[in-house]
């Protein structure tokens, strides 16, 4: 007997990554009805059979409703029969806030983690896959009978990187200390040479770089970092290389957030010339332009949730 081909779905946010990743094949489009009401309540059912069926779901922890989406359609689905439910997380929020460092802090990372280790495991187990996280204990944090890996964006910012590069010199360069180690094992993976921006914290929202580490005269930088918020680490560190004698100044992230027009704050900032995201985030899809191109991770999504 021939078996099926997975069932794919998604919360609504991320509509348009479960369609990308439908067209890679190898996964049946499931059909979902969805509706909400006028106060606010939310409707959702299945109308496709998931009994004895292998079930993926992409879906996001961007905001506090698609975090009870993902929850509430991941319960139906494992009530409903579904074989295994593998669980697609491109961007998990809250993960920047995985430990306490004043006393009282909610260690939300966790709290959300305990939540979708309350989804109920199907009949065959659920795997959660996680894109580019922040902090790589927190699968570490879902609980009882579940399976988590983290997955790599590596091989698609080392396409984008050589794509921007075009045969120019260039190096790998980090915001800060807390990216280095993974900017240096990117640009060892690649062969070329790595740099680092120094950096220090004024107050809750303000740093000033310092001073750069690498050979950068002269050179294209390709400044990395795992998501982009409101920029403000990223225009401090380009100042910071651009002093040291930078040609060109590229951005590249796995994660594009860009909320309170941080994308817009990155463009008049005047360093870079361009901004390059994965759609891990439905906010670079929506802001896609010329100065930001986005790049889809669905191929390697789905060559993963294949295995």
């Amino acid at each position: 007997m021939t078996k099926k081909r997975p069932l794919l779905f998604s919360t609504a946010s991320y509509d348009y990554l479960r369609e990308a990743i439908a067209r890679s094949r190898g996964f049946e489009t499931g059909r979902l009805e969805r509706k909400s009401f006028p106060d606010g309540e939310r409707y959702r059912r299945l109308l496709s059979n998931v009994n004895d069926r292998n079930v993926v779901v992409v879906g996001g922890t961007i905001t506090d409703q698609d975090t009870l989406e993902l929850f509430d359609l991941c319960c139906a689905l494992s009530k409903y029969g579904a074989e295994t439910l593998r669980v697609v997380v491109p961007f998990f929020g809250y993960s920047t806030m995985e430990r306490a460092v004043k006393d009282g802090e909610v260690v939300t990372a966790k709290t959300r983690a305990r939540l979708l280790s309350a989804i109920p495991v199907a009949s065959h187990g659920n795997t959660f896959y996680f894109l580019d996280l922040h902090a790589e204990g927190i699968p570490h944090y879902l609980e009882g009978d579940i399976t988590a890996r983290h997955i790599y964006a590596k091989p698609v910012i080392m396409r984008i990187a050589r794509k921007l590069a075009a045969g120019r010199r260039f190096v790998l360069a980090s915001t800060d200390a807390g990216r280095a180690k993974w900017v240096e094992s990117l640009a060892r993976d690649m062969g070329v040479p790595p740099a680092f921006a120094y950096k220090s914290r004024i107050d809750g929202s303000t740093v000033e770089s310092r001073g750069v580490n690498g050979p950068v005269k002269g050179a294209l930088v390709i400044l990395y970092d795992d998501m982009i918020r409101t920029g403000g680490s990223l225009i401090e560190a380009g100042k910071a290389y651009k002093a040291a004698g930078a040609s060109e100044i590229v951005v590249v992230a796995t994660h594009g957030l860009f909320p309170n027009k941080g994308l817009d704050r990155l463009q008049d900032s005047g360093l870079f010339t361009r901004v390059v995201t994965t759609d891990s985030h439905p906010n670079a899809v929506k802001l896609a332009g010329d100065f930001l191109t986005v790049t889809s991770v669905a191929h390697l999504l789905a060559s993963k949730v294949k295995k």
